[in-house]
């Protein structure tokens, strides 16, 4: 019996690490993403937010936040613990001889796994605030908001806090992850402003083309691929027949809401420009992914497809009454994908979930938007007033990769 237990603890331990590995590289999937929405001027820039902003989240998930997410001893439902340092002992036998109710998977690779979503929800901020802000403000901000504001949240439901015990269901994190990235981004993007030049005197929108759409479309494919370790290994064991049924069901499921976004964004912006926008479609991806992530395992392939495809509708409208109805300049459309479909994401759990209310759904969502909002504009606000978050105009009209990099990505073309 022993071995048994033994080899479905490698076996669970296995998965975690390598759908964790998955996520991880979701990384690569967010930078070229940006790289190529971004114009070229700014290419280098976002690179370097993107690389840096993953070494600053796992250092400080591991310092910090890791602890704060998941307390041996908290406080209260509200108000986590606080210690430093991830520890344990990590011991097979230990968890073999601990019964029914032990862990079922290291806890190395529960850390592992864990890591790399906060750096998934710190990946929306760099896109929705790129080509204006100043790159050591974005690491600062990344500190605190993977540090603290994140784990405090992530507490609340998965480290079973209040939002747990009421009852509030995100399965793999459409509000804990992207709807709080996106939160946070839009605190940043407010006290930023708007890309010089965005808007005319007349309130026109201008657009500003992406530098290299190969790359954004080579980023959403890795997303897509990587989201299947997100959602996915979210079901957190595989061990047994049930538990291999329900991954499948994840992975099937994800693939077409992935596929209905698609679908759902080429109708929308046929409709609406008369023609199919690529950066339109490549988001409605991402919104169909955003929108099963709260409940990937209980609707059916047909359903998933449909709440992607609504999803992929929604961002189309959404991008486009941010950027011309409320002159949020959001260049990669982050907060709309991460945002605005996180929180129909949330909403759609109700559609196939029988144990989901609407009003734990909402509350969470509230909560969760709130705490992450208002902490993330007073951090800002101080980072604003200490060393500033905006370049100045002439660094911006060069572009950013040379005053904050010192080096472009593309020197032989643009010189």
């Amino acid at each position: 019996m022993e071995q048994v237990l033994q080899l479905s603890y490698a076996l669970d331990t296995f998965y975690f690490l390598m759908s964790g590995a998955l996520v991880m590289w979701m990384a690569a999937g967010f930078a070229m993403l940006e790289a190529g929405l971004v114009r070229s001027k700014n290419t280098t820039e976002i690179l370097a937010k993107n690389v840096g902003l993953f070494a600053i989240a796992c250092v400080m998930y591991m310092l910090v936040g890791y602890n704060i997410m998941y307390p041996g001893e908290a406080i209260s439902s509200v108000i986590p613990g606080l210690s430093f340092l991830i520890g344990g002992d990590n011991a097979v036998a230990d968890v073999i001889k601990g019964g029914d109710d032990a862990p079922y998977y290291s806890g190395m690779s529960d850390f592992f796994f864990q890591v790399v979503f906060v750096a998934t929800a710190m990946s929306v901020v760099s896109g929705a605030v790129a080509e204006r802000m100043k790159l050591m403000s974005f690491f600062a901000f990344a500190i605190i908001f993977t540090a603290v504001i994140y784990p405090v949240e992530g507490y609340w439901k998965w480290g079973g806090g209040f939002l747990d015990e009421l009852g509030f269901l995100d399965f793999a994190g459409s509000g804990i992850v992207h709807m709080a990235g996106a939160a946070a981004a839009l605190a940043g993007v407010l006290l930023l402003g708007a890309r010089k030049g965005k808007y005319g005197p007349n309130g026109e929108v201008r657009a500003f083309a992406g530098a290299n759409l190969p790359m954004a479309t080579l980023g959403t494919f890795i997303l897509w691929l990587g989201w299947f370790g997100f959602n996915g290994g979210s079901e957190l064991k595989i061990s047994n027949v049930d538990e291999a049924n329900a991954v499948a069901m994840v992975f099937v499921n994800t693939l077409m809401a992935a596929a209905g976004g698609v679908i759902g964004a080429l109708i929308a912006s046929k409709f609406k420009f008369g023609k199919v926008d690529l950066t339109m479609i490549l988001n409605g991806a991402l919104a169909g992914l955003v929108a099963i992530t709260a409940e990937p395992l209980t609707p059916t392939a047909l359903e998933a497809t449909l709440i992607g495809l609504v999803g992929g509708i929604i961002v189309v409208f959404a991008i486009l009454m941010m950027d011309s109805k409320l002159k949020i300049d959001d260049p990669v459309g982050a907060i709309s994908v991460h945002g605005i479909v996180g929180i129909y994401g949330l909403i759609a759990v109700t559609f196939t979930n029988p144990d989901s209310t609407l009003v734990a759904q909402l509350t969470g969502m509230a909560v969760i938007f709130a705490w992450v909002f208002i902490t993330s504009l007073i951090v800002w606000g101080i980072i604003k007033a200490v060393m500033g978050i905006r370049v100045s105009e002439e660094e911006e009209f060069e572009g950013v990769d040379q005053s904050e990099c010192g080096m472009e990505a593309y020197p032989e073309f643009t010189k």
